[in-house]
């Protein structure tokens, strides 16, 4: 069965989701770009046609299945009106800018019977999935600490691009745009958070945004939970760290290296502080945006549960909120 699809939004992000339902074996139909360069570009590039609007799309083609792709500020509008239209919704992240809306999003999907998958897509990445089986198999012991980390600094341009730089088309800055993915992690390895403390600021950019968060999490099972981002790194850093009392997981990287995922227990001279042994696992394709958009596909053509539902989106989104209160008000947010 193949599935009919169209990406609303034509910017960087577009590109991998094009990317996978390319590889996925989907027909692109349509696409939709405000910018007519942008669009124009992408026409000869993607060979398909571009639309200056959702609407003008649905006049001339009836996707199955879309990709929101556009800035934050349109994921609720554009979900709706594909929901309407019968139409399965991929949203990017975050799922959109208030709880409420996230809620009205997640709602009238279930109401049409149709999928809604945010757009978390290092759900997807394959060290995260060997994390996430290393973890439920006991191997660490009882989790104590997670660390996340991502940073970015725009590719060296020296600027923001508009769509990330305001509040009314981003919503937010580093804590939104990268910390959404890191909190969603925090929630598929360690659990559901009880409590947050955090702290923003604007130090390397001009403007209204934050460039820089750290945010502090207590989990339900009594772990605590670091997250860090921001906009001004040297190059591109991502990783996570999980500890637990039987063994530690450590995958990263920075500079655009290969990463792989460590391991580190104790197998032999236990009573040597320095001494651990060390299990690396290492895979040529991590998966992540491609993988995840096949298992939307998927997802659509066996009516399954999405790897990334709209409550999980949801709850993301909560915690970059709690994050922005707690900084706000300078003291603990309770979930």
């Amino acid at each position: 069965m193949t599935l009919n699809v169209a990406i609303l939004g034509a910017g960087n992000i577009a590109q991998t989701h094009r990317n996978g339902y390319v590889k996925a074996g989907a027909n692109l139909v349509g696409f939709v770009e405000v910018n007519p360069e942008t669009r124009a570009k992408r026409e000869l590039e993607w060979g398909a046609k571009g639309f200056a609007s959702f609407a003008e799309l649905l006049e001339n083609t009836k996707p199955d299945v879309v990709s929101v792709c556009s800035p934050n500020a349109f994921h609720l509008p554009l979900t709706l009106e594909a929901i309407a239209q019968g139409i399965h919704v991929l949203c990017e992240k975050p799922l959109s800018l208030s709880l409420e809306e996230c809620q009205k999003m997640i709602e009238a999907a279930k109401k049409a019977g149709l999928v809604l998958q945010t757009g978390h897509h290092l759900r997807s990445n394959w060290y995260v999935q060997q994390a996430k089986k290393i973890i439920e198999s006991g191997e660490l012991g009882r989790i104590t600490f997670l660390r996340l980390r991502q940073s970015h600094d725009w590719g060296g341009s020296g600027r923001v691009p508009d769509t990330f730089s305001t509040f009314a088309r981003a919503g937010g800055g580093t804590l939104l745009d990268n910390g959404c993915h890191l909190m969603d992690l925090v929630r598929f390895l360690g659990g559901d958070v009880a409590t947050v403390f955090a702290r923003v600021a604007t130090l390397a950019y001009s403007v209204e945004v934050e460039d820089l968060a750290l945010a502090h999490l207590e989990l339900k099972s009594g772990a605590l939970a670091s997250v860090e981002n921001s906009w001004s790194s040297v190059g591109f850093e991502e990783g996570f760290w999980v500890y637990g009392t039987a063994g530690t997981l450590e995958c990263s990287f920075a500079g655009g290296q290969p990463r792989d995922l460590k391991h580190f227990h104790r197998a032999s001279r236990p009573s040597d502080w320095g001494a651990r042994d060390c299990t690396t696992y290492k895979v040529g394709n991590e998966g992540g945006h491609p993988t995840q958009i096949a298992a939307f596909l998927e997802s659509v053509k066996n009516k399954t549960t999405p790897i990334c539902t709209g409550e999980d989106g949801r709850e993301s989104v909560r915690l970059v909120l709690s994050a922005y209160q707690s900084s706000k008000e300078q003291k603990v947010v309770y979930l």
